[in-house]
């Protein structure tokens, strides 16, 4: 039975007046999960579910602006997701490079593209720069669209462009060597300048990183969702939100 809207609006906020907003997380990583099996139980192709789980990112992206977080990364195209079928790949990431060129285009996000664009075909890869490039300027929250992303690529690319620089410096091996620690390697990660996340959500009800910002979530609070992406509401932000809120985080400690 679906339930009536004006439900969930009450529900919402109570939600939102058990949240303690002095405890917003700052960075919010997204794992959007579950487009393909909710197109399946639909009797649709993955197509329809990536199409629907794209259509459904501007509205959720608003959600969090609205909650008051500065940082989102989504993470749209995994480097395992590589392995798929031609064809599904191909509709994957012209659907991917689409949806950033509309993110971009509303003035409404900072776009910065992580991942690997080498690992994406050339055009798809020259539009979602192109659409980072265009929204640069734009005064809202700052979003991370994570394609041909996977936390060991990544942090195997960080230690590759530290090797790379200090190498151009004429550093020898020695040098370079005593030079690598995990201030070196940080800033050299895709999200370099910004502060890990403080939340990662995974939608689906899956319960796993799958290598997702593996550097960066050392001290990341965790929160799996039941709902598939597609049907991801705000009232399932709101209560990853409060859940948050209300932990003791002892980075450690």
């Amino acid at each position: 039975m679906r339930i009536p809207e004006f439900l969930y609006s009450i529900y919402e906020r109570r939600l939102i007046r058990e949240i303690d907003e002095t405890r917003i997380p700052c960075h919010v990583g997204i794992i959007l999960d579950g487009n393909r099996r909710w197109a399946k139980e639909l009797g649709s192709s993955a197509a329809t579910g990536h199409r629907k789980g794209a259509d459904h990112v501007d509205e959720v992206l608003g959600w969090c602006h609205e909650a008051g977080i500065e940082i989102v990364t989504l993470w749209m195209l995994s480097t395992d997701n590589l392995n798929r079928t031609n064809e599904e790949l191909r509709e994957l990431i012209g659907i991917i490079a689409e949806t950033v060129e509309n993110l971009a285009s509303s003035g409404k996000w900072q776009i910065r593209i992580i991942g690997d664009l080498n690992l994406v075909p050339d055009d798809a890869g020259a539009r979602l720069r192109a659409a980072a490039a265009v929204s640069s300027g734009a005064p809202g929250m700052a979003v991370n669209i994570a394609v041909g992303y996977g936390g060991r690529h990544e942090i195997t690319d960080a230690v590759r462009a530290y090797l790379r620089e200090q190498d151009a410096a004429g550093a020898t091996l020695e040098e370079a060597a005593q030079g690598l620690n995990v201030s070196t390697i940080t800033e050299h990660m895709y999200t370099s300048g910004q502060p890990d996340p403080d939340l990662i959500i995974r939608s689906s009800g899956e319960q796993r990183m799958s290598g997702f910002m593996l550097w960066q979530a050392v001290h990341t609070e965790l929160y799996f969702c039941e709902a598939y992406w597609p049907e991801f509401r705000r009232t399932d932000l709101l209560r990853a939100l409060r859940d948050y809120s209300a932990r003791e985080r002892r980075m450690g400690r």
